[in-house]
């Protein structure tokens, strides 16, 4: 036997959706048989003890005859207070009253009481009304029996009527609702099967939108959506696979032929300089694999965090001995000793990645300084070469970027820098922006004073 759970949702929903209408009318038979049996009963009650009154009026006045006329759907008699009968209607027992001496008793004016139809001599129940007469010193009661059998009759016929009607209405409405749910659920049907076809790559990457503005609509937007960011990311990846593959062929290939330059050198070959033009290169493969090692990092989510390792740094102190590093860089330290809590080693690589762009790309000079800026600290690195056009100065911080490939490229730089100076400041909770020096390129990095 299949488990719920191994149904089609549109088999699901149906049995839901059966089960529902099923306790539905069940509830809504039982309380309706219920109801009618309640109203009917009071009808009934209502009708005796009505009658009731009316001999009770009879007997005060003195005009009652005897036999007492009265509906053949009912019995009548008039007892006194010790339970003898004292008078009756056609069909009543004239010997023993309908109500024992114990419910007489303690019956009042307006009482109605059911006993057993074999009291009066006939089948099923009956409901006895109790209406008070004559001098409160000498009361008279009026009795009326009247049958409850049509009354059960009537119900039986609507119970067996919703039993046997109950089954072909859900019978019906459960071939509507299937009907229905698989009008509802074409849509999903066309999204799944658009999503096989893109799986098997015989469409392109979308799936069929519906007309209708409902949840699977917007479910078929979101998934357009999902798609065209998984295909920008495929492209992404690809471009970033083969951008990193053609940097890391570089540096390999000086490598090679270095080293296959070197076999065929004779023994008096000046090693350290051959060594040190081998060491060159690694130095660079190692700094372009660290680099895309931080990237892809960050690209995972693994980097989407602060700043490891934040430390209370002399942001002085730090750029005095970092500008150290670079001929031709004019360092103007701050006035006052700035502290801002920052990793250092990402703080050392970020702001050597604009040095290393600014002293590539100067003429005479590069500048570096440092000065608050409201709750952050502002470092400005600023060269006098050609700059940035304003239009791309939001590309290049995009990975393998170069305004100038060829030119970039002779100058050992891998379009990687910018990318990382970024995804570093981002980590410290910072801002880089981009401006003109004129001539030139000014970098602004902004860093919060506090963690």
């Amino acid at each position: 036997m299949r488990r719920p759970r191994d149904l089609s949702l549109r088999a699901r929903l149906l049995l839901v959706s059966v089960i529902a209408l099923t306790v539905g009318l069940a509830a809504g038979g039982v309380l309706l048989v219920a109801v009618l049996d309640f109203a009917l009963l009071r009808a009934v009650n209502s009708e005796a003890l009505d009658t009731a009154r009316g001999v009770a009026k009879l007997v005060d006045q003195h005009q009652l005859s005897e036999p007492i006329p009265i509906n053949a759907s009912m019995q009548v008699q008039i007892v006194d207070a010790q339970d003898k009968v004292l008078k009756i209607s056609a069909g009543a027992d004239r010997l023993v009253s309908m109500l024992r001496p114990e419910e007489l008793k303690g019956a009042q004016d307006g009482t109605v009481r059911q006993v057993p139809g074999s009291r009066v001599g006939i089948d099923g129940t009956v409901r006895v009304a109790v209406a008070v007469a004559g001098p409160p010193t000498q009361p008279q009661y009026v009795l009326v029996a009247r049958s409850t059998d049509d009354l059960d009759q009537g119900v039986h016929i609507l119970a067996v009527t919703l039993l046997t009607a109950f089954p072909l209405l859900v019978a019906l409405l459960g071939a509507v609702l299937w009907r229905v749910l698989g009008a509802a659920l074409n849509p999903v049907v066309a999204l799944t099967a658009g999503a096989e076809e893109i799986t098997g790559g015989t469409r392109a990457g979308r799936l069929p939108v519906p007309e209708s503005r409902d949840e699977i609509h917007r479910l078929a937007v979101t998934l357009n959506g999902m798609l065209h960011r998984l295909d920008t990311a495929r492209a992404r990846q690809r471009a970033f696979v083969a951008d990193a593959a053609h940097e890391l062929r570089s540096p390999l290939t000086n490598m090679r032929t270095e080293l296959e330059v070197a076999q065929h050198l004779p023994d008096t070959t000046d090693w350290p300089v051959l060594t040190g033009d081998l060491l060159t290169d690694v130095d660079r493969l190692s700094r372009l694999v660290d680099d895309l090692l931080l990237l892809a990092r960050a690209d995972d989510g693994t980097a989407r965090t602060p700043a490891r390792r934040v430390e209370d740094v002399d942001l002085g102190q730090f750029l005095f001995e970092l500008a150290g590093r670079y001929p031709g860089v004019a360092y103007q330290p701050p006035s006052a000793p700035v502290h801002v809590p920052a990793d250092p080693d990402g703080l050392a690589r970020m702001i050597g990645n604009l040095l290393d762009n600014a002293v590539r790309h100067k003429t005479s000079q590069v500048r570096l300084s440092v000065e608050p800026d409201g709750s952050y600290q502002r470092i400005t690195v600023t060269d006098d070469g050609p700059g940035i056009p304003p239009v791309d100065r939001e590309r290049v911080f995009d990975r393998f970027t170069r305004l100038d490939d060829a030119r970039a490229r002779d100058a050992g730089g891998s379009g990687l820098g910018l990318a990382i100076v970024r995804e570093l400041v981002r980590r410290h909770r910072g801002t880089v922006t981009l401006s003109d020096a004129g001539p030139g390129l000014r970098v602004d990095v902004r860093l919060p004073v506090t963690s």
